[in-house]
């Protein structure tokens, strides 16, 4: 009895310091993160350090970026999308309405993912050749996307489904998650790309049979009797209205992650048209090391979002406003020391992806270009997540589609034509940070502070 009533107190975000809570649930998030991101990370390392050819393989690989940015915004749209209403529906003691989003969020990710898989097989040339390939790049593409398709459900489930652990106060469990698969993807990348000689395509296969092995845990988990909430098969049948809120509240993360696809494929096609395949790996070894970058800015926010749900859902508003301040505060002091070690040490950075001396050389004052201005993202991410924890999708939506959709992408093809060129394209990157950071950030203050 006294081991439950403790299990119930460590997993109601309305007791004990704010920040400890979002912390509690950040860093272990930002290492599961960590951990995801070492799926593809580690290919791209591998995959840019084979010897001869490893550049157009890299560019290749690069080429991906936007189809897996597409599969990752459908999951942020049917898992991510759901977290906040189910954090909301804990709060209020609705058990088997958290239930039921559980289960409605897990048969939408399934739709999808076989939806996803069969459209992107049967139309992978013209969209690869729109995304910027060329006919020597494709084949690197090609092979690579052939084989990680397989993988979308594997994917989907796994990083859809893993937020739903992180909410119910198993941060740790959620970490494991991706450890698991990570590890296995470490040591099957060299393996089937060297030692089997198998190249692009050992990549590839080294992360789905990884991506499989984070679902089983996954799945596990939420059957099993250690969850709060329990995914329960009579919970998968999809509600009209739960499908709809899920659908409305995920919107933006879908936008967000949606409108990185369309940055992808503008920034590529714009490359490839004034500087060619070279600077597509360039973007792609940019795109990697901002990634790693964002891990820990994303651990906070991720995990300071169930936090503010849950005490907005128990309406304790005084700790709505310290957790927002915490991931502010925070987030402004990360990017801060982020943005001095890429000015400080840009070579590092940039070598860990790739040592071709000659894009090395050129990606240097690109990497502090695209870099300039980090510090606003902070900004994106404080007001962005709020409006998501305390489900106002329609801000959330506009400030996805505002700092992408409406700044980056016109820019991206503006500047070029300007005289800018090739620098033109980095350089959309930190004015939107600017512009749709303080926005965003603005805004919340606004009407957030008023309405609690």
């Amino acid at each position: 009895m006294i081991e439950k009533e403790m299990d119930k107190t460590k997993n109601d975000f309305s007791q004990g310091p704010v920040w400890k809570c979002i912390i509690t649930q950040a860093v272990p998030l930002t290492i599961a993160q960590l951990v995801q991101l070492l799926y593809n990370v580690v290919d791209r390392i591998y995959i840019g350090h084979m010897g001869d050819g490893s550049s157009i393989a890299l560019t290749g690989v690069g080429l991906t970026f936007p189809i897996v940015t597409l599969i990752m915004a459908f999951t942020a749209l049917f898992g991510m999308g759901g977290v906040p209403l189910f954090s909301m529906a804990r709060g209020a003691g609705k058990k088997e309405q958290a239930e039921k989003i559980l289960g409605n969020s897990f048969g939408l990710l399934m739709i999808s993912a076989v939806v996803l898989t069969v459209v992107s097989y049967l139309f992978c040339r013209p969209i690869l050749f729109l995304f910027g390939a060329s006919e020597a790049s494709y084949v690197y593409a090609q092979e690579y996307l052939k084989i990680y398709l397989i993988g979308t459900p594997f994917s989907m489930l796994t990083t859809g489904l893993n937020g739903y652990i992180n909410a119910q106060g198993f941060p740790k469990i959620g970490m494991l998650t991706t450890i698991l698969g990570a590890v296995a993807n470490i040591i099957l990348d060299p393996i089937f790309m060297f030692v089997f000689d198998m190249g692009v395509a050992g990549a590839a296969l080294a992360t789905i049979i990884s991506q499989a092995i984070s679902a089983v845990w996954v799945i596990c988990f939420l059957l099993g009797k250690k969850a709060v909430i329990r995914l329960k098969k009579n919970c998968i049948r999809l509600d009209k209205q739960i499908t709809k809120n899920i659908f409305y509240l995920g919107t933006a993360n879908f936008i967000m992650q949606g409108t990185n696809c369309a940055v992808q494929v503008v920034c590529n096609s714009t490359l490839q048209s004034y500087g060619g395949d070279i600077y597509v790996g360039i973007m792609t070894v940019l795109n990697s090391v901002r990634e790693i970058f964002m891990l820990p800015l994303n651990g906070i926010a991720n995990g300071g979002q169930p936090v503010i749900s849950f005490n907005y859902g128990a309406k304790k508003n005084d700790r709505v406003k310290a957790g927002i301040r915490f991931i502010t505060l925070i987030g402004c002091a990360y990017t801060m020391i982020v943005w001095a070690m890429i000015v400080i040490f840009p070579k590092f950075w940039f070598s860990i992806f790739s040592n071709d001396l000659q894009m090395t050389d050129l990606g240097i004052e690109a990497l502090k270009i695209y870099f300039f201005g980090f510090v606003f993202m902070a900004f994106q991410f404080s007001g962005q997540h709020t409006f998501q924890a305390l489900g106002d999708a329609k801000h959330a939506i506009f400030f996805s589609l505002l700092r992408k959709a409406i700044i980056v992408v016109p820019l991206t093809l503006l500047l070029p034509m300007l005289g800018f060129g090739v620098n033109g394209v980095f350089l959309a990157e930190p004015i939107s940070n600017v512009i749709g950071g303080l926005a965003s950030y603005i805004t919340m203050r606004i009407k957030v502070y008023r309405k609690l």
